[in-house]
């Protein structure tokens, strides 16, 4: 009985057990460590890029900031052409852009607003002024004018026309029918911030316009320590004695009520406790 020889194995077995679990980069924990190795390099040829990457932003940044200044600064587009000035009812335009001294060509960025304005507010007649940039190639320059409250006569004849402040908006020859007349002794020029002018300035500014009207004259007095008192003199010939500034709207109920009366003379001075003769 002859016995079958036998069959040999196709199938290799490892000389040694195998670690599935090992990384395919090295042997047990050691793969992790040559693994950080190997992308050292990596990371350190990405960081000159990215340093590259900023300075061309940076530089393009500088670029686009050096346009913008051409182009406001050395462009012939965004400069003034033109001024307009609105707001003038008694100056010419032409004296107020005379004042201001902006050149045709000036590059709107360079125009200092401030400064332009402090030279058209030197006008004598100008109470204040403000200065815009319309772009690309305008400037508007608005002027509000100095207007007259009082009349004061003058030594040598006839009348400075006074706003508020006591500032002479102008000189006329006739006395304005529609504006009273401030008796005082004050030079004209010691009006401006004069306490006089500015007294009698306000408590016409409180008068209702029915009363406004009918003002002639208007004085005022310093009192020992307290305000100035002011008097008003009607073109009819009646007499209002005002007193200081404050309590305009019991004061004008007051006169409304006695002044179409046959009285002369009214003293509202003490609202409450009117006056009269």
């Amino acid at each position: 009985m002859s016995e079958t020889p036998p069959t040999a194995s196709t199938d290799a077995t490892p000389a040694g057990p195998v670690d599935l679990a090992a990384p395919a980069g090295g042997r047990g924990g050691h793969g992790g460590a040559d693994g950080a190795r190997a992308a050292a390099p990596r990371a350190g040829r990405r960081r000159p890029r990215t340093r590259w990457r900023a300075a061309f932003f940076a530089l393009a940044g500088l670029a686009i900031v050096g346009g913008a200044g051409w182009a406001l600064l050395g462009n012939r587009v965004f400069v003034v052409r033109s001024v307009t000035v609105t707001g003038t009812h008694v100056l010419a335009p032409a004296q107020v852009i005379a004042a201001a001294d902006v050149s045709l060509g000036t590059p709107l960025l360079t125009v200092d607003a401030g400064a332009v304005t402090r030279r058209v507010e030197a006008i004598p007649l100008v109470a204040s002024a403000t200065v815009t940039e319309d772009w690309p190639d305008h400037l508007v320059i608005s002027v509000t004018e100095r207007v007259p409250a009082m009349a004061v006569r003058m030594a040598d004849g006839g009348y400075d026309l006074v706003d508020p402040t006591g500032v002479i908006v102008r000189w006329t020859k006739t006395r304005p029918a529609a504006l009273p007349v401030l008796v005082t002794s004050v030079p004209g020029g010691a009006l401006r911030g004069n306490p006089e002018v500015t007294a009698a300035a306000a408590v016409l500014a409180e008068l209702q316009p029915w009363l406004a009207r009918q003002v002639a004259e208007v004085t005022a007095a310093a009192v020992p320590a307290g305000p100035q008192e002011v008097t008003l003199n009607l073109r009819d010939g009646k007499t209002v004695q005002w007193g200081s500034v404050g309590n305009a709207a019991q004061k004008n109920r007051e006169l409304s009520v006695l002044l179409p009366g046959h009285v002369r003379d009214v003293d509202v001075s003490a609202p409450g406790t009117v006056v009269t003769s």
